[in-house]
């Protein structure tokens, strides 16, 4: 698990006008890190050339250097077009300070219209970054993105591209490949392309693309880390179609020794969010062009929007975690003992048990799961656990069943209806329980009821209140739950409209009153895998400074998983989200069942530093995973350094 922060001063380097070769754009930054601060060389577009490019906008290559990282100065033109094969613009560079020398090679255009027979790639050469007056055309053939490896490989130069980016009936999908040589020399050899050329899919890394009508491009230069050669790359979903295109920043580890090897990759960890990454020249675009470290950080460096330079970051350690191949369960660790509940008997629950609420009270982890029966009505079933994981307890009657009008079924005999995905909350001496009220005919809504925890302990579960509705009529609102703490004299509830996550204050629960409007939260994000839609799993769990908040996430290809995300103390301020899921659909209690790859859910209670998630897998089993509480913590927040408080945990606690 990792959390990707954008740094708070971006776009860190913008266009200035009284620069005219870089009055239009400045985007596409590569960085290397110096002992005095970093150096980055970036793309400029300038007004046209009314002489030689009246027709478009001149691309050059320009450096700037920042001490800090952060706030650049002392901008200059460095590569401009001084070859015929170059004339027409210098473009999106990728710098190494290679055995005494700096090396920035560059997507050269030798014609216009531009087109594959005249985009390919270029290097300039300079023992001074500001001075690169030695200039090669590399690849014979269309290419663009080339990066040269900061340090041999078994003796070899190694140079990473992707070849043929622009489509055509021979090439009509981009390849990213290794080119090795005992000499840099070599690479502007022709007679070398040559014959790698001819064999190009033998230098070919694995196929990156998870569908035929992705692209994939070479982002930064690689880094070395103990656990493999650290590749950001580009990925762009549905590239063909221009209406649908999402542009993606990904990492992937490919292997020391052989880097055409990939070991593990990430799902997409950047989009564009921010105003700079979806307005500007080309709109909704993050590209990545750069990579360092520093300390334990991981900086990526891209263009937003083809207009201005960002950068952000990762926690190294975090991110390398997240790419280990030994690590399939993610930040959450499946119990042996999975699934801890299935469906048994004949009745109320014989065909599905699922996502199941949970509260910790009185040393015990009392799972409220949603039941089905053979009518496919949903009621509330109870177990119990005194360690998380172990069932000590499991009744065989339902505590909670549909009472009132808007949840008795009302469409086919054997449709869904009733009450389903219960989520607890503990407010002072009553048990909350929010639900999704169904008839099987209106929009699904939220319904609350409660008892009294004397009931609760007595099990009384005749005692409950009469459920009301929390949320509008005809409006589908799902993912209902309460924040388990006033705010002021409120309650804050959480609630799912269409794809996102809102939240109301309500004054009181018991009068009718529901939610009259949307304050977001969050909503899905576009090319990542929450990018369907979010609704909350468990209510937020206390912690020292906020509240740690599971999420469900849905991709456009229906598969669920989970993250995480850290709200403000007043419950609706988000202050981080995971970049990559905590857990997902794995095994086949998750992957097969009455839904597919579903992982849902509704209950989550800490033990100390345990976390314990209950979940449907499926939509027909129950399954508990732990993961560190800390561990979570440190992703999420912006201070890595700070101490953490853990809630202690007494086996024997009364609320």
């Amino acid at each position: 698990m990792f959390t990707v922060r954008r740094e708070p001063a971006n776009p860190i380097l913008s266009p200035r006008r009284e620069h005219p070769w870089e009055a239009v754009a400045t985007f596409n930054p590569s960085a290397v890190r110096t002992e005095d601060g970093t150096r980055i060389f970036y793309r400029a577009m300038g007004n046209p050339n009314a002489l030689t490019t009246p027709h478009a906008s001149l691309s050059t290559i320009g450096t700037a250097f920042a001490e800090d990282s952060v706030h650049f100065h002392s901008r200059r033109q460095v590569i401009i077009p001084t070859e015929p094969w170059e004339q027409y613009g210098c473009e999106d560079p990728r710098a190494t300070f290679f055995e005494g020398k700096w090396y920035v090679f560059y997507t050269a255009l030798g014609g216009y219209p531009f087109g594959p027979d005249n985009i390919k790639v270029a290097v300039a050469v300079g023992e001074n970054p500001e001075h690169l007056d030695e200039h090669h055309l590399v690849t014979p053939f269309n290419a663009k993105a080339a990066t040269l490896f900061p340090e041999r490989i078994d003796g070899d130069v190694v140079l990473m591209l992707t070849a043929h980016t622009d489509w055509t009936a021979e090439y009509p999908r981009p390849t990213i490949g290794i080119a090795r040589a005992k000499r840099i020399e070599e690479f502007w050899d022709s007679a070398f392309w040559e014959r790698w050329h001819a064999e190009l899919p033998q230098h070919a890394l694995a196929e990156l693309r998870r569908a035929d009508d992705d692209h994939m491009e070479v982002g930064a230069t690689p880094l070395k880390t103990e656990q493999g050669w650290l590749l950001i790359y580009s990925y762009i979903q549905h590239y063909y179609d221009e209406h649908h295109r999402t542009f993606g920043i990904e990492a992937a580890l490919l292997d020391l020794q052989n880097p055409q090897r990939l070991i593990s990759r990430t799902y997409p960890f950047l989009v564009p969010e921010e105003v700079y990454e979806q307005y500007g020249l080309v709109p909704h675009i993050v590209f990545p062009s750069g990579a360092t470290v520093h300390d334990d950080t991981l900086e990526v460096w891209y263009g937003a929007a083809d207009t201005v330079c960002a950068k952000s970051s990762i926690r190294l350690p975090d991110l390398l975690r997240a790419l280990d191949p030994a690590r399939p369960a993610r930040t959450l660790t499946r119990a042996e003992e999975n699934p801890i509940l299935e469906p048994r008997g004949n009745g109320f629950e014989e065909a599905a048990v699922f996502n199941p609420a949970a509260l910790d009270l009185d040393g015990s982890v009392h799972i409220f799961y949603r039941a089905m029966g053979s009518d496919n009505t949903s009621v509330i079933g109870y177990a119990r656990s005194e360690d998380g994981i172990h069932v000590t307890e499991r009744l065989t009657e339902p505590v909670y069943v549909p009472r009132a009008e808007f949840e008795q079924k009302k469409g086919d005999s054997h449709g869904n209806s009733g009450c389903e995905d219960p989520r607890l909350a503990v407010i002072g001496d009553r048990l909350y329980m929010t639900y999704t009220a169904y008839d099987g005919v209106r929009p699904p809504r939220g319904a609350v009821t409660s008892i009294s925890l004397d009931d609760f302990r007595a099990r009384s579960f005749d005692r409950w209140d009469l459920p009301v509705l929390i949320t509008p009529d005809n409006v589908d609102d799902k993912d209902v739950g309460l924040l388990p703490e006033r705010i002021g004299e409120n309650f804050l509830l959480y609630h799912r409209i269409a794809n996102r996550i809102c939240a109301d204050l309500l004054p009181d629960l018991a009068q009718g009153k529901r939610v009259s409007r949307c304050i977001e939260i969050m909503g899905p994000r576009e090319g990542m895998w929450d990018s369907a839609k979010v609704g909350i799993a468990a209510p937020p769990l206390k912690v020292e400074d906020g509240w740690l908040l599971i999420y469900h996430g849905v991709s456009h290809r229906g598969r669920y998983r989970l993250g995480a995300a850290l709200l403000d103390t007043d419950g609706i301020t988000l202050l981080a989200r995971t970049a990559d899921p905590i857990f997902e659909p794995v095994e086949p209690y998750e992957q097969s069942g009455t839904i597919n790859n579903v992982v849902f859910a509704c209950g989550a209670v800490a033990r100390g530093d345990t976390l314990f998630v209950y979940y449907g897998g499926g939509d027909r089993v129950v399954g508990v995973a732990t993961g560190s509480v800390s561990h979570i913590l440190r992703a999420l927040r912006a201070d890595e350094r700070r101490p953490y408080a853990i809630p202690t945990y007494s086996p024997h606690v009364t609320t």
